[in-house]
């Protein structure tokens, strides 16, 4: 982070003057005539991200123009970090005065733009700096920069150096660093617990299976149970992928990744809950003992489930941890997973798909979605669907025998071990940028994880109890 911002300008700083695109040409009128000329000679218009280096009278680098949306502060500098001049000393500062939400979010916009995954190949360039911009919320900053950069740091990993061991360990640095409270269970300790979902699918793997427990913050302050697909490699077990479709399957923890960044933002900003993160972590392999297409598998809350393809693997994991995570009846359950491709095919992979069974939290999580321009969509949890899941030969199928909607019928699968009574939302996630953006480079991301910790500061940031 210390790279990233400056406290103060010096005089190698350089101005960066923001040009709303519908503004342009009334800002072109009212350009001093040496400016207006290399603007109209070079043809920037001000288009959103375009970038133009206005050199002074002494031939040296003295404005930085950049055309910006409207309305999208987080956004508008993010590409920046990675275009501008890094000469020794040299800094950077916005020029146009931002109200302290805006400021805050362009701040965490050039932070995400200087983000690089620098475990296995150093960077060729070291990002611009900025000054830290009047207003600025740094605290905020740095937390959601930090985790967000935790999030897609886990999810670029190769398996062979993240399995559910190592993902196990991170989470375990995770919990010392804010005190919270660890445990694991590992193998077959899993069967003696009652999960054997999760057992189930993990077995094949010599990286054995296992579910990461976190429980952080006072007994009596309101419960947020989060739960996170941690499937570190899916080869779709006995019923396999195909090598394209397995070539980036080192993102299939994705949701267990949101889980730990959300509850590292959680933790660093103190919220007043009582936060417990689930993880379980497994990886679908191929053995003598891998699980079989139509077998029948005892769940923890005790519903049989038939398999009908061990590459949707993620919903029987998953099934186990909401089954714990409702025994405590928190006042919010949220889970995360990269579930199907069903929800990609219907929103594509920079839209995360929200499933809620309570309007008055899916209505929040969709309103605070816009307002940190981290948008998500709603698909219904459409209950004549339910019908596609039903087995003859056990309680429900994990996947029915139709073709049709593949992520409402997941979403209803896990509705099924979830009480009526909480407010559950489930968001199917890609957890990866399959292009660059500003300040989103090709590679895993975090979708919908400020979304949800606004709605959770809003939620319970005032509601401090004292014990």
């Amino acid at each position: 982070m210390a790279s990233m911002f400056v406290a103060r300008a010096d005089a190698r700083t350089v101005p960066i003057e923001a040009i709303e695109t519908g503004k342009f040409p009334t800002w072109l009128r009212g350009a001093d005539a040496s400016v207006k000329a290399w603007v109209e000679s070079t043809g920037f218009n001000a288009e959103a991200g375009s970038v133009s280096l206005v050199a002074g009278a002494g031939g040296k680098l003295a404005r930085v123009l950049v055309g910006v949306e409207a309305g999208d502060p987080i956004w508008a500098f993010a590409g920046l970090p990675g275009q501008l001049p890094t000469e020794a000393g040299r800094s950077y500062a916005l020029s146009t005065r931002l109200k302290p939400p805006a400021a805050t979010r362009a701040a965490l916009g050039w932070a995400l733009g200087s983000y690089g995954f620098t475990r296995y190949k150093k960077p060729k360039r070291t990002p611009a700096a900025l000054v830290w911009p009047i207003g600025v919320d740094r605290a905020r900053v740095e937390r959601e920069a930090e985790a967000i950069a935790m999030v897609r740091d886990l999810i670029n990993t190769p398996a062979g150096d993240l399995g559910p061991k190592e993902l196990a360990e991170a989470a375990r640095g995770l919990a010392r660093k804010h005190g919270a409270k660890f445990s694991v269970i590992v193998g077959d300790d899993l069967l003696r617990r009652n999960y054997p979902s999760i057992h189930a699918v993990g077995r094949a793997a010599s990286n054995g299976p296992r579910l990461i427990d976190i429980i952080w913050g006072r007994p009596n302050d309101p419960k947020v149970t989060l739960v996170g697909k941690g499937v570190c490699f899916d080869s779709g077990g006995l019923d396999i992928k195909s090598s394209a479709n397995m070539l980036m399957m080192k993102k299939d923890m994705g949701g267990a990744a949101h889980v730990l960044g959300l509850g590292a933002l959680i933790m660093g900003a103190r919220l007043p809950v009582r936060l417990r993160m689930l993880v379980p972590a497994v990886e679908n392999m191929i053995a003598g003992n891998a699980f079989h297409p139509w077998d029948i598998i005892r769940t923890r809350k005790g519903i049989t489930v038939e398999i009908g393809n061990t590459d949707a693997e993620g919903r029987i994991i998953l099934c186990d941890a909401l089954a714990e995570a409702v025994t405590e009846k928190p006042e919010l359950l949220i889970d995360f997973a990269t579930l199907t491709g069903a929800a990609r095919v219907a929103l594509g992979p920079e839209l995360p798909v929200l499933f809620c069974n309570n309007e008055r939290l899916a209505g929040d999580l969709l309103r605070h979605g816009k307002a940190e321009n981290d948008q998500i969509w709603r698909l219904p949890l459409w209950q004549p669907y339910r019908k596609m899941l039903e087995s003859k030969a056990a309680d429900i199928s994990s996947t029915g025998s139709s073709p049709h909607a593949g992520s409402i019928t997941a979403a209803l699968y896990l509705e099924s071990f979830v009480d009526k009574a909480i407010p559950w939302a489930h968001f199917d996630i890609m957890a990866w940028n399959v292009r660059a953006m500003p300040g989103r480079p090709e590679g895993g991301e975090a979708q919908g994880m400020r979304a949800v910790y606004a709605l959770i500061a809003e939620r319970f940031g005032r509601r401090r109890k004292h014990s």
